[in-house]
């Protein structure tokens, strides 16, 4: 049911930096005037939602509120880059269950709260 997700930046080059080192993707940035959108690699027709990071007056990065999860292929892969990037790791890898896989939480370059999960 999720179609698309924004997560709110406060400094949009730390945060471009940051999440392209942990997920190993470019971000493609956008200035709309006053609001600056950086976006992740999406395919039409693929699983899951596409989104941005978004640099706006309006927009304010929490711990608060909705928590996004990436899908990974082993969320240990995105855990690993996490300090090294800038972030913080708030929940290390921990098993939901074996039916369910497996997530982690961290807090990304501008102190939002940011999960991952994987089935391994």
């Amino acid at each position: 049911m999720v179609g698309w997700f924004e997560i709110p930046v406060s400094d949009m080059d730390r945060a471009q930096v940051f999440y392209e080192n942990v997920f190993q993707v470019k971000i493609d940035i956008q200035d709309y005037g006053e609001m600056l959108m950086g976006w992740f690699p999406f395919t039409e027709g693929a699983e899951g939602a596409a989104g941005t990071l978004v640099k706006q007056d309006s927009y304010t990065p929490s711990h608060e509120g909705t928590l996004v999860y990436f899908m990974s292929d082993d969320v240990q892969n995105e855990l690993d880059r996490v300090e090294g990037a800038g972030g913080k790791i708030l929940q290390a890898k921990t098993e939901i269950s074996p039916e369910q896989g497996n997530m982690a939480i961290f807090e990304d370059s501008e102190g939002n709260r940011v999960a991952l999960h994987s089935m391994v």
